[in-house]
């Protein structure tokens, strides 16, 4: 597939800092994890499945460890790290069962940084296995639209949308906005069969960094 947006550098991407790779059992991340209240949710009632959540921010990854001490799910691992060099470093090709990106910063002034605007959301979908899923969920229609937009025209993934009922209560920011009225809606995103990245032989940097490697790293 021939993907019409630049190419993510994703061997130029140094470690997070006190970086340490993980298994490369499936799983599932939650990226801009904040507090942890999908997490700590989605690991107690998915006592099968494993969670990453990474969250960025230092005060709402301590808030988030803090609940996790309280209620000690085994199958969730808390990581304070910026998402992009984390998932460079330790997500292998088609590992993820699963991404939420539930709320994300709808970026009003800097379009480019949209997650489906940017060119890492290639190297994100070579993560994911065949028949895996993202799920991204936002309050602000336009931001959903143009989500829309890009999974048709540059992406070309299958996808539904979803009205977010009324009821939900994944994250502190989903509850805020539900109970304002506002529309909540979320893209529920899948990797067909057959689906073709250029990162889909780019293994984890595992704390390296390809300085030297600059050519397709698929090749």
């Amino acid at each position: 597939m021939i993907m019409p947006i630049r190419q993510f550098q994703a061997q130029r991407m140094h470690a997070p800092r006190d970086f340490q790779m993980i298994s490369p059992d499936p799983l599932c991340v939650e990226i801009g994890a904040g507090k942890g209240k999908h997490a700590l949710l989605f690991t107690a009632h998915h006592p099968e499945k494993k969670l990453i959540a990474v969250e960025r921010t230092r005060e709402k990854f301590v808030a988030m460890q803090k609940q996790h001490g309280l209620e000690g799910q085994q199958n969730l691992q808390l990581v304070h790290a910026d998402a992009l060099p984390w998932v460079v470093h330790a997500l292998q090709p088609q590992q993820v069962e699963q991404f939420f990106i539930l709320y994300p910063n709808p970026e009003p002034h800097n379009p480019a940084q949209r997650w489906l605007n940017m060119p890492f959301f290639e190297f994100l979908i070579s993560r994911l296995q065949v028949g895996g899923q993202i799920t991204l969920a936002s309050n602000i229609p336009e931001y959903i639209e143009e989500a829309q937009q890009q999974l048709i025209e540059v992406w070309k993934l299958p996808f539904v949308k979803e009205r977010i009922a009324g009821s939900s209560a994944r994250t502190h920011f989903e509850i805020k906005y539900l109970e304002r009225g506002e529309l909540c809606q979320q893209l529920i995103i899948t990797k067909p069969e057959g689906y073709r990245t250029r990162f889909d032989a780019f293994q984890a940097l595992q704390g390296q960094i390809l300085q030297a490697q600059s050519s397709d790293p698929a090749e």
